[in-house]
């Protein structure tokens, strides 16, 4: 017998935390639309964000290394279904909607630009003087704008709770004013745990990919605290971090910090006595949190990252490649708008020339960027 979504509603009210967000409870779509027999408001907006040209695209988007390195590293989609997979092990452990925190982790990444956090970095300088660029305002405006899937509204027509938790992702950048959303309330529980598996899951995927492509070396991570302890916990002994190692170090320290986050979170949690989803909003912190003695842990793996990988001279080489290549191609299509591809040129009307071109730019793959680079730029490649 089949199970109605009025039923998957009920079990909801059972199952969830008194402050976690309820698909029955909702407050609707922007635009007039119909309910589905057999799927939740929340599950049909991860199917939505799951049928988007951006989230195809992020197989071909870099996390740290671009594809072309080796096809055994992170892609953007490779993250996005690992933080996913983290953020959903947290929501059923702390009484959260986990159809909305999986949809959440989904979509966070659908604005990135090719070339990972060089070509964020390489857009926004770009359009210094034309709004700006983050990846989560693009990723926000793909949603309720860029993809064009319906014939009687702009973008996917999400709920107002998946947009929230969109618009109230941590950046570089606060732009959920602009989108309309309360700046008194923090991101729900759902949002909370989608902020933090984000995190959580690229650096430990950061520090697999270093160590598996020769950048990082395995004894000048013997220092840090947090992988003493892992060591420690799976009897590792003096053996030496050969990949099965490897391998079993990064899935404990995934899972120990998945274990401090639910417990440090429900003593949180049991301290507030919160009632509502508002309640929990209204608080002067997140509730989601680390230990006090993870906290401190993850700020030194953070910064021996960022001195070890992120600032290696083959990940700067990468960067600088990506500026010079975003930064040409973005200066010729302003120069001579009529190199754009139709679909790209008739965005020039409604958003601007400099946003127009901005926009095509971020959707492009790392490869496809390159192709682009090619055919302007290269005499011996066919336009």
């Amino acid at each position: 017998m089949p199970i109605s979504r009025q039923q998957v509603e009920a079990h909801e009210n059972v199952i969830l935390a008194p402050y976690a967000c309820r698909s029955s409870e909702s407050r609707g779509r922007m635009y007039p639309d119909t309910h589905d027999d057999y799927r939740t408001v929340f599950q049909r907006d991860r199917d939505r964000i799951m049928h988007t040209t951006a989230f195809r695209r992020l197989e071909y988007k870099t996390q740290v290394f671009v594809n072309y390195e080796g096809d055994y590293y992170r892609t953007r989609l490779t993250h996005t279904l690992e933080v996913a997979q983290t953020a959903r092990s947290l929501a059923r452990a702390l009484g959260a909607n986990e159809d909305l925190v999986e949809g959440l982790c989904l979509a966070h990444d659908l604005g990135h630009p090719p070339f990972g956090h060089a070509g964020e970095d390489t857009l926004d300088r770009l359009m210094h003087d034309h709004g700006g660029f983050s990846h989560n305002h693009q990723t926000y405006r793909i949603v309720t704008e860029l993809e064009a899937r319906y014939p009687n509204w702009p973008g996917l027509n999400l709920t107002h709770e998946f947009r929230e938790g969109i618009a109230k992702h941590r950046s570089k950048t606060d732009f959920s004013v602009r989108a309309g959303f309360d700046p008194a309330l923090r991101g729900t529980l759902e949002a909370q745990i989608a902020d933090l598996s984000d995190g959580l899951a690229y650096h430990a995927h950061d520090l697999d990919d270093g160590l598996q492509a020769g950048l990082l070396m395995p004894e000048a991570l013997e220092p840090l605290a947090i992988w003493q302890i892992v060591g420690e916990s799976i009897g590792r002994g003096g053996k030496p971090l050969d990949d099965t190692v490897r391998h079993r170090m990064i899935r404990r320290l995934i899972g120990l910090e998945i274990n401090d986050v639910i417990a440090a979170t429900s003593a949180r949690l049991n301290e507030s006595k919160l009632d509502s989803v508002e309640a929990l909003q209204r608080l002067p912190h997140d509730v989601l949190c680390f230990s006090p003695a993870f906290v401190t842990m993850n700020a030194e793996l953070r910064t021996f990252l960022f001195d070890n990988l992120y600032h290696h001279h083959r990940v700067e080489r990468m960067t600088a490649k990506a500026g010079h290549f975003l930064s040409q191609l973005f200066e010729s299509f302003v120069a001579a708008p009529g190199q754009l591809p139709p679909e790209a040129a008739r965005g020039i009307e409604r958003r601007g020339l400099h946003r127009a071109i901005t926009d095509y730019l971020a959707g492009m793959t790392d490869r496809y960027a390159l192709e682009e680079w090619q055919r302007l730029f290269d005499p011996f490649t066919r336009p």
